[in-house]
């Protein structure tokens, strides 16, 4: 399938909402991502996709000063990244953006999506062979314990992805995924967590099917790869290139420990700017998240050591 072209003149395709995958732990960066979307689109319905109960404080928050709600999916702890499946099987029709909460949008990445675009554009990347079964799944192994699995043709990180529901079914992931809560894995052993290797997994096997639904775009920046362009100026000035930045495994207790924290620290002023008395609770959340990200990890290690 070749990648997705579209002109510069052809017309944006409308989206209808944009969703922001977050888990309880994700507090400060959900924040931080909801005040950049909000940057760009004042107006656009933005809803958190709550991958496991979040604190009624941000909750109230979000919707009283940003205009945010949280989807309306059956509640409880999907997972890692499971919750993003949801979108493919909301309102038929529906079109949406998903991004993940550790990304900052920094320019009007709507405007990549174009009618001529099919129903799915996702970010465009290419890898060598071992680094796509480490990210992905490993269509060797797969296929050696009785799943049959060509080479993807692409790949895509799902951390950002425009998509259309109804396009593909639930039925299509059931050889993959048990649909329990927390969602488990049929082959833990070969996909990557989560949503990514299993999302990946099925729309290669629809393309390979000859399937021609989706099309490729650049749409993330990681910030190892380079930021030249992303400059806090150029964001401030909105002159940023329309993409959506994201710290793919590369968060941190600290947000001054990330690379780039300036553009994290500049969405999270903008957030805390229509709070009541939002720059005292900065600080104090600011230590509170710390804390609590010191606390949780030091009690996983404690869980595998027990394991042990």
């Amino acid at each position: 399938m070749e990648t997705s072209v579209a002109s510069d003149s052809a017309p944006i395709r409308p989206v209808d909402c944009i969703y922001i995958a977050a888990f309880s732990r994700d507090a400060r960066l959900t924040r931080i991502c909801v005040a950049s979307v909000r940057f760009f689109y004042p107006d656009i319905p933005v809803r958190v996709l709550a991958g496991s109960p979040l604190m009624p404080d941000l909750i109230r928050e979000l919707r009283d000063y940003w205009n945010t709600s949280v989807a309306r999916w059956q509640e409880g702890d999907y997972g890692s990244g499971f919750v993003k499946l949801e979108t493919l099987f909301g309102p038929p029709g529906e079109r949406f953006l998903v991004i993940d909460a550790d990304t900052v949008i920094v320019g009007p990445v709507l405007d990549l999506w174009r009618e001529t675009d099919p129903p799915f554009l996702m970010d465009e990347e290419t890898l060598p062979d071992n680094e796509m079964k480490r990210l992905y799944y490993d269509w060797d192994n797969l296929s050696a314990n009785g799943l049959p699995t060509p080479r993807p043709l692409h790949v895509y990180n799902t951390g950002q992805w425009f998509g259309t529901a109804g396009e593909v079914e639930r039925s299509e992931f059931d050889d993959l995924i048990v649909w329990t809560m927390p969602r488990r894995l049929h082959f833990p052993k070969f996909f990557m967590t989560g949503d990514q290797g299993t999302q990946n997994y099925v729309f290669n096997r629809m393309a390979h099917r000859g399937r021609q639904f989706y099309g490729r775009r650049t749409i993330m920046r990681w910030p190892p790869h380079g930021m030249s362009d992303v400059t806090l100026e150029a964001v401030r000035n909105r002159t940023a290139p329309p993409v959506v930045v994201h710290w793919a495994g590369l968060k941190k207790r600290r947000i001054g420990d990330m690379v780039n924290p300036e553009l994290l620290v500049f969405f999270e002023k903008y957030y805390y700017s229509r709070i009541p008395f939002g720059s005292v609770l900065r600080h104090v959340r600011a230590v509170t998240d710390v804390c609590s990200q010191w606390l949780h990890n030091k009690k996983v290690r404690i869980r595998q050591r027990l394991r042990r």
